[in-house]
């Protein structure tokens, strides 16, 4: 197993990828946040999805989806229609116009890593591919309460005059 300074190293490149993430943002067009991005993609993965799947995919409040939701709509990348299951719940579909959306996003996103990692061999790429999969199986669905770090209950303050657990 790894040393702690080898965790305390993959602590702070992990926090450096922030700054990877930043860039990817940037090349966005004005009108698509990462969060908007972050519907397409999971609609395009999943399929067609319930309101509250998507939040619950997206690890978010349901206002933030319906946000989401209706942004997306309005520039007609998504159409949303009544669950024929329960009228009161919507399901949010990709259009024709989101997948060009997310087809040119992907593009952006490809241009920009092919630009940056030019120097990379193809096995440094497929390398860092797997060990980046790797990774996110070792964390989960971090959304889920078996994946949550395990914190010790907090031990309670002694008792005057009672016996202390340590010498």
């Amino acid at each position: 197993m790894a040393g702690q300074a080898q965790f305390e190293e993959l602590a702070r490149q992990l926090s450096a990828v922030g700054a990877v993430k930043r860039d990817l943002g940037r090349i966005l067009p004005a009108d698509c946040s990462p969060g908007s991005a972050g519907v397409l993609t999971l609609l395009d993965r999943h399929g067609d999805l319930r309101m509250s799947a998507l939040s619950e995919l997206l690890a978010v409040d349901m206002s933030v989806t319906s946000r989401h939701a209706a942004h997306l709509a309005e520039r007609g990348w998504i159409e949303r229609s009544p669950d024929p299951a329960d009228k009161r719940s919507r399901i949010l579909r990709l259009t024709p116009e989101g997948h060009a959306m997310l087809a040119e996003l992907t593009r952006r996103s490809t241009d920009l890593l092919a630009e940056r990692l030019s120097d990379w061999t193809d096995d440094e790429v497929g390398q860092l591919i797997g060990l980046m999969t790797r990774l996110r199986a070792s964390f989960g669905d971090c959304r889920s309460a078996q994946h949550r770090p395990h914190r010790p209950p907090p031990v309670p303050p002694p008792v005057p005059g009672s016996p202390t657990p340590f010498p």
